[in-house]
């Protein structure tokens, strides 16, 4: 099932895409357009002639066929259920709706590896969002090539994401869509892996690969996700066999990184599952924050925290209580993840448009600010994470936690790795710490270390805790497990020396070296290495993770030139027996503050060591002192004397240097709420910009729309020329106000019209017609809604059949008149003459004394004679259409008539003086000949039989 999102400049790669689609690949299309709310679409029509699939606009609970291209209704937005699509009213404004982004979801939810996404031409980002779901879901995304596009910016959004798969123009797009699909076929990865040796090696050759490009192991990951994730990239790269895969990614280093990222690819929002959060924040606030007093840590973790959204949610969460119960907690939120770019991105804490979606307004007004086109998190949210990169299966946990928050991560393990992690979680948690799990995962064999808070959204609370983190299983470093037996590549390789020395090093590490904290050059601490909480303590206001602030009295001054020196001179600065105060005891320590040269993305970072000398009972103790010390002498009181005025001078420094510190805050408040007051006119002016925005991108789409009507309005318009003028009928159209709109070039012949006329009255036109009434029957016609028929003849005499009928819009509504002249000049002479001949023939038969009748060729009476009427005494009206037979009270012969005329009428003969002998006392016959004959009247085409009726009674 594939799901298709455009926008502004959409319509041309539309055009493209399905011109090239064959009409029986199987798939089913779902088109999502950015449309007008108020303006009714054609844009279904528009497609189905560059495709011969049936395309349909969507309605509620129709079901997506194969080979059919479905397109979204103006107005709504459209999901999909078990194959099903539904129609929604748009909760967000005009201007702020992502309607792509929201089926994209849904198809990924609900088809899972069966989805593909296409991203084409539009404005903004919307689908970018959305490509995450399909691609966590195993389906696969494509894009249009940015230079190929009227609008790039969808596209290049979608690119930007590392998520597209393919990247190609519209025309291409289907020949890349029909390979992937064979090729997905073709290789049934799971089952083939399981049953293929060869295959088990190429896939742990595959992941050694992966893990000597990133440093991360895969081999304790489920082998379906790694399965399916490796089928995938043959699909996509078109390539069947394993073995040659093997070989692409030793040809190409490149691919092991993209692999790499495809095993890592997870959705991630906002408060996913809201339900979940609210459960979440119910049971912190109960079992955890309501407990912690004012000015108390709370130190929360979030493992495989990818671009942060679930750290800052949290953190959101948090901030919110904090203002509620105004208690103040120092916050130390870390987000790790193995994901460099993910980790960085989190950093940034810049997020798309598309979160609009998933924060509530109040939030998103109160916790971000937009930048742009994207909404970045505050600072004081921002202020509140750390984030770092950390393998969950490789480098050691974060302690003495309160939260730990890991949704969707153990999914993708194993059971031993999942036993592991779960280990970890449970030697960092403080007890009566909190566990947030996602809804498909479980604590497993950890039954007896966790108590059960919400078993539907999966929140525990930790109840036990294991003595040392030496009862944690350690993580295999060098070993790959993989199907049903373990490979040692790298000893293959002569590697195991090297890998033997590292795992060493870490043992070391952990057991024997100082802690140590690493920081910026401002001091803010990015890092924490061991227990550090006999040298910095939190600072008293608000939260801050800048060691300067939480230096314990003793080092501060110490600690802040050791800073300063070692960024300025780039070398290791030591301060050696200091004495920090820890506890109303004196602890000495050694200080040192080492540059971090080393690795690059390192670089620029400080590591700052605390070093103990001694036990706190040791200070002031020396062996070099002798055991006797001797009185003071007068020289030494004197520098102390000296010593305490300096003091107070610098502590009377220091207080003016505070003073005017907080002048300096005030000023700064001052213009921090100027600042918010411009960020507030800009937050309004970026939202202007969005709508207007928004709209562009529809009238675009509406005036792709009206340029493809006109065209066609174009042709039609020539069609309809071509027609009235090959018809050679004179024709006029009027409005209301019969006022030319269009004529035909014969009308020129009858109305002296040229083109400037259009749009005059016709009463202002000269007419060569006969016709007074011309302009007061058109008016009629338009106000009564009728037809008029009329013959009306040229100044020069010639003749046409003047018709006017009303004009009517495909609404049903007059809009004024047509007025037809049709030629019949010819026709109308030709009547003339025959009218004429009749009336000759007429008279002369009115002149003669016998009968004489005319019948059809049915024996029906067209016609009759004076004499004819006053002999049989019957009138014209009564006479004329009816049957000869039934004519006269049975006067005739019936019989014997029938047979006479049958001879005239059907077998085309004439017959002359027939007699007949019967008396007609009514009329004073006794006996009457008859004379027949076929005529034919040349007028009208008409065949006609004339009888003659003679009184031949004295004769006989």
């Amino acid at each position: 099932m594939v799901g298709i999102g455009s926008s502004a400049g959409g319509l041309e790669a539309l055009e493209k895409l399905f011109s090239n689609m064959p009409k029986d690949t199987g798939m089913g299309f779902v088109l999502i357009q950015h449309l007008d709310p108020s303006h009714e679409s054609t844009m279904a029509d528009l497609i189905s002639r560059y495709t011969d699939m049936e395309v349909l606009v969507i309605q509620d609970g129709m079901p997506v066929k194969p080979d059919k291209l479905y397109v979204i209704p103006p107005n709504k937005e459209v999901g999909i259920k078990n194959g099903i699509l539904h129609l929604y009213k748009p909760l967000e404004p005009h201007g702020f709706r992502m309607p792509i982004n929201l089926f994209f979801q849904a198809l990924g939810n609900d088809q899972g590896k069966n989805s593909i996404g296409i991203i084409l031409s539009g404005f903004g980002s919307d689908g970018t969002k959305g490509l995450s779901s399909i691609k966590g879901a195993g389906g696969m995304v494509m894009a249009q090539d940015p230079a190929s596009a009227q609008s790039d910016s969808m596209p290049s959004s979608a690119i930007a994401t590392d998520l597209v798969d393919h990247i190609a123009p519209p025309e291409k797009i289907p020949e890349c869509l029909i390979s992937y699909i064979k090729h997905l076929k073709k290789m049934p990865p799971i089952t083939v892996i399981e049953q293929d040796e060869e295959t088990l090696d190429s896939i742990r050759k595959i992941l050694v690969l992966v893990k000597n490009s990133t440093g991360h192991d895969f081999s304790l990951y489920k082998k379906s996700t790694i399965n399916r994730r490796i089928g995938r990239r043959m699909a996509i790269l078109r390539i069947d066999n394993i073995s040659d895969y093997l070989k692409h990614i030793q040809k190409n280093p490149h691919e092991a990184n993209v692999l790499f990222k495809e095993f890592l690819i997870n959705v991630t929002s906002f408060f996913r599952d809201p339900q979940s959060y609210k459960s979440f924040k119910k049971n912190i606030t109960s079992q955890l924050l309501e407990k912690k007093a004012n000015g108390d840590t709370l130190r929360i973790w979030i493992p495989g925290c990818a671009t942060g959204e679930e750290a800052y949610s949290i953190a959101i969460l948090i901030q919110e209580y904090m203002e509620k119960t105004e208690k103040t907690f120092n916050i130390q939120l870390f987000g790790t993840d193995i994901n460099k770019d993910a980790i960085e991105t989190a950093r940034i804490g810049t997020y798309p448009p598309t979160i609009s979606s998933e924060v509530t307004p109040e939030w998103l007004k109160k916790f971000f600010s937009k930048k742009e086109d994207n909404y970045k998190v505050n600072r004081d949210i921002r202020e509140m994470a750390v984030f770092a990169l950390h393998d969950l299966l490789k480098d050691p946990p974060f302690i003495n936690l309160d939260i730990i928050s890991c949704r969707n991560v153990l999914i993708y393990l194993n059971k031993d790795a999942q036993k592991k992690v779960l280990s970890s979680f449970n030697y960092g948690l403080k007890p009566d710490g909190i566990l947030f799990l996602g809804p498909s995962e479980s604590i497993g064999p950890f039954i007896d270390s966790f108590k059960n808070l919400d078993s539907k959204w999966k929140i525990y609370k930790n109840i036990s805790k294991p003595r040392s983190n030496k009862e944690l299983t350690t993580y295999p470093y060098s070993e790959l497990h993989y199907g049903n037996r373990d490979i040692e590549i790298m000893e293959k390789n002569g590697k195991s020396g090297p890998e033997m020395t590292q795992i060493v090093e870490k043992i070391i590490i952990e057991n024997y070296a100082p802690s140590l904290v690493i920081t910026d050059k401002q001091g803010t601490i990015n890092f924490i290495y061991g227990r550090v909480g006999k040298y910095l303590e939190p600072a008293q206001g608000s939260a801050s993770l800048n060691i300067l602030d939480m230096a314990r009295e003793g080092i501060k001054f110490e600690l802040s030139s050791a800073i300063d020196n070692a960024v300025s001179k780039g070398e290791e600065i030591e301060y050696t027996n200091l004495e920090v105060k820890t506890n109303g005891n004196f602890q000495p320590i050694n200080l040192k503050v080492k540059p971090i040269n080393k690795p690059e993305s390192m670089k620029g970072l400080l590591m700052v060591i605390f070093e103990d000398i001694g036990s706190p009972e040791d200070v002031g103790k020396s062996e070099n002192l002798p055991k006797t010390v001797p009185k003071k002498n007068e020289r030494i009181i004197k520098l102390e004397s000296e010593l305490k005025v300096t003091k107070k001078r610098l502590q009377t420094t220091i207080g003016q240097l505070e003073t005017s510190n907080e002048e300096l805050k005030s000023a700064n408040e001052e213009l921090q709420s100027m600042n918010e007051e411009l960020q507030s006119t800009n937050e309004e002016l970026e939202t202007s910009k969005e709508e207007l925005q928004s709209l562009n991108e529809e009238l675009l789409t509406v005036n792709s729309e009206l340029q493809t009507k006109i065209g066609e309005m174009t042709e039609i318009n020539d069609d309809m020329n071509n027609l009235l003028n090959s018809t050679e009928i004179a024709t006029i159209f009027v409005d209301k106000d019969i006022k030319i709109k269009r004529f035909t070039k014969e009308a020129t012949k009858i109305i002296n019209l040229i083109p400037h006329d259009i749009g005059r009255p016709l009463t202002d036109i000269v007419s060569n017609l006969e016709y007074t009434k011309l302009i007061e029957d058109s008016q009629d016609v338009v106000k009564r809604v009728i037809y008029k028929e009329k013959e009306v003849r040229t100044k020069d005499g010639k003749w046409y059949l003047a018709r006017i009928v009303p004009y009517k819009t495909h609404e049903n509504i007059i809009a004024g008149a047509v007025l037809t002249f049709v030629d019949i000049d010819q026709q109308k002479k030709a009547r003339i003459l025959t009218q004429h001949s009749l009336d000759y023939v007429e008279s002369i038969l009115e002149t003669v004394r016998e009968p004489l009748i005319v019948l059809d060729n049915e024996a029906r009476i067209i016609s009759a004679n004076k004499s004819f009427y006053n002999k049989f005494k019957v009138t014209e009206k009564n006479t004329q259409g009816k049957l000869l037979y039934s004519l006269g009270n049975n006067q005739w012969d019936i019989l014997e008539l029938k047979e006479l005329l049958e001879k005239v009428i059907f077998k085309d003969q004439t017959f002359e003086n027939f007699m007949v002998e019967h008396e007609f006392p009514r009329i004073g016959y006794k006996k009457m000949l008859l004379n027949a004959r076929k005529i034919y009247q040349k007028g009208v085409e008409k065949e006609m039989t004339l009888l003659a009726i003679e009184d031949v009674t004295k004769i006989k």
